[in-house]
Protein backbone atom coordinates (compact mmCIF):
# COMPACT_ATOMS: atom_id res chain seq x y z
CA UNK A 1 0.00 0.00 0.00
CA UNK A 2 1.31 3.45 -0.87
CA UNK A 3 1.37 6.22 1.73
CA UNK A 4 0.16 9.69 0.77
CA UNK A 5 3.07 12.11 0.46
CA UNK A 6 2.29 15.54 1.91
CA UNK A 7 3.61 18.91 0.79
CA UNK A 8 6.62 18.62 3.09
CA UNK A 9 7.64 15.21 1.84
CA UNK A 10 6.39 13.20 4.82
CA UNK A 11 3.68 10.61 4.74
CA UNK A 12 0.52 10.91 6.83
CA UNK A 13 1.34 7.64 8.51
CA UNK A 14 4.78 8.91 9.60
CA UNK A 15 3.39 12.25 10.79
CA UNK A 16 0.66 10.51 12.79
CA UNK A 17 3.12 8.07 14.36
CA UNK A 18 5.54 10.82 15.43
CA UNK A 19 2.67 12.89 16.87
CA UNK A 20 1.54 9.89 18.93
CA UNK A 21 5.08 9.32 20.21
CA UNK A 22 5.38 13.00 21.16
CA UNK A 23 2.15 12.83 23.18
CA UNK A 24 3.42 9.78 25.07
CA UNK A 25 6.71 11.53 25.89
CA UNK A 26 5.00 14.62 27.35
CA UNK A 27 4.32 13.94 31.03
CA UNK A 28 1.12 15.27 32.53
CA UNK A 29 2.35 17.77 35.11
CA UNK A 30 -0.09 19.02 37.70
CA UNK A 31 0.28 22.44 39.29
CA UNK A 32 -0.42 22.75 43.00
CA UNK A 33 -1.17 25.91 44.96
CA UNK A 34 0.56 25.83 48.36
CA UNK A 35 1.63 28.02 51.24
CA UNK A 36 5.39 28.59 51.31
CA UNK A 37 7.43 29.07 54.46
CA UNK A 38 11.10 28.99 55.47
CA UNK A 39 12.69 26.54 57.88
CA UNK A 40 16.13 26.37 59.40
CA UNK A 41 18.06 23.27 60.42
CA UNK A 42 17.77 23.95 64.14
CA UNK A 43 16.24 21.66 66.80
CA UNK A 44 13.33 24.02 67.49
CA UNK A 45 12.15 23.77 63.86
CA UNK A 46 13.05 20.16 63.11
CA UNK A 47 13.38 16.90 65.00
CA UNK A 48 16.31 15.98 67.24
CA UNK A 49 18.59 15.51 64.20
CA UNK A 50 18.35 18.87 62.40
CA UNK A 51 21.12 18.11 59.87
CA UNK A 52 19.54 14.87 58.57
CA UNK A 53 16.51 15.15 56.25
CA UNK A 54 13.65 12.66 55.84
CA UNK A 55 15.39 11.06 52.84
CA UNK A 56 18.63 10.75 54.91
CA UNK A 57 20.45 13.52 53.06
CA UNK A 58 22.99 15.39 55.19
CA UNK A 59 22.76 19.16 55.47
CA UNK A 60 26.18 20.81 55.64
CA UNK A 61 26.62 23.40 58.38
CA UNK A 62 27.12 26.31 55.94
CA UNK A 63 24.05 25.65 53.80
CA UNK A 64 21.63 28.28 52.53
CA UNK A 65 18.79 28.94 50.13
CA UNK A 66 21.25 28.64 47.23
CA UNK A 67 21.28 24.90 47.97
CA UNK A 68 17.60 24.83 46.83
CA UNK A 69 16.33 22.08 49.15
CA UNK A 70 12.71 21.89 50.25
CA UNK A 71 10.30 19.99 52.47
CA UNK A 72 6.72 19.21 51.47
CA UNK A 73 3.67 18.48 53.59
CA UNK A 74 2.73 14.81 53.77
CA UNK A 75 -0.39 15.18 51.62
CA UNK A 76 1.87 16.05 48.66
CA UNK A 77 4.33 13.15 49.11
CA UNK A 78 3.81 9.69 47.55
CA UNK A 79 4.16 7.67 50.78
CA UNK A 80 1.01 9.46 52.00
CA UNK A 81 -0.92 9.48 48.70
CA UNK A 82 0.57 12.58 47.01
CA UNK A 83 2.38 12.97 43.68
CA UNK A 84 5.92 13.93 44.74
CA UNK A 85 8.84 11.66 45.70
CA UNK A 86 12.01 12.50 47.58
CA UNK A 87 14.56 13.64 45.03
CA UNK A 88 11.98 15.13 42.66
CA UNK A 89 12.77 18.51 41.13
CA UNK A 90 9.98 21.02 41.72
CA UNK A 91 9.51 24.40 40.02
CA UNK A 92 8.37 27.07 42.50
CA UNK A 93 6.70 30.33 41.39
CA UNK A 94 5.16 33.11 43.44
CA UNK A 95 7.43 33.68 46.44
CA UNK A 96 9.92 36.28 45.20
CA UNK A 97 12.32 36.70 42.28
CA UNK A 98 15.20 35.63 44.55
CA UNK A 99 13.52 32.47 45.85
CA UNK A 100 11.52 31.32 42.82
CA UNK A 101 13.16 28.50 40.87
CA UNK A 102 13.75 24.74 40.92
CA UNK A 103 14.12 22.95 44.26
CA UNK A 104 14.77 19.33 45.22
CA UNK A 105 12.46 17.56 47.68
CA UNK A 106 14.51 16.19 50.60
CA UNK A 107 12.32 16.55 53.67
CA UNK A 108 8.84 16.16 55.14
CA UNK A 109 6.95 18.77 57.13
CA UNK A 110 5.16 18.10 60.41
CA UNK A 111 1.92 16.13 60.00
CA UNK A 112 -0.26 19.11 61.00
CA UNK A 113 0.53 20.92 57.71
CA UNK A 114 -1.50 20.49 54.50
CA UNK A 115 -0.65 21.84 51.02
CA UNK A 116 2.52 23.49 52.27
CA UNK A 117 6.18 23.70 51.33
CA UNK A 118 9.21 24.74 53.36
CA UNK A 119 12.42 26.14 51.91
CA UNK A 120 15.63 25.31 53.75
CA UNK A 121 17.52 28.46 54.78
CA UNK A 122 20.48 29.32 57.01
CA UNK A 123 19.72 31.34 60.17
CA UNK A 124 22.12 34.07 59.03
CA UNK A 125 19.87 34.77 56.00
CA UNK A 126 17.19 36.06 58.40
CA UNK A 127 14.33 35.14 56.09
CA UNK A 128 10.77 35.17 57.36
CA UNK A 129 8.40 34.02 54.67
CA UNK A 130 4.76 33.03 54.84
CA UNK A 131 3.38 33.28 51.30
CA UNK A 132 0.03 31.85 50.22
CA UNK A 133 -0.84 31.08 46.60
CA UNK A 134 2.60 29.78 45.59
CA UNK A 135 2.54 27.47 42.55
CA UNK A 136 4.61 24.28 42.48
CA UNK A 137 4.98 21.82 39.62
CA UNK A 138 7.10 18.71 39.21
CA UNK A 139 9.82 19.19 36.63
CA UNK A 140 9.71 16.44 34.00
CA UNK A 141 12.68 14.11 34.32
CA UNK A 142 14.59 13.38 31.15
Amino acid sequence: MRAFIGSRGTSRRTAKTSATKAKKMVAHRLTYTVTATIYEAVPGQTDNEPFVTADNSRIKRHFGTKKRWMALSRDLLKPWGGHFNYGDKVRVRGISPKLDGVYTVHDTMNRRHRHCMDILAHPSEKLDIFTKGVKIQKVASR
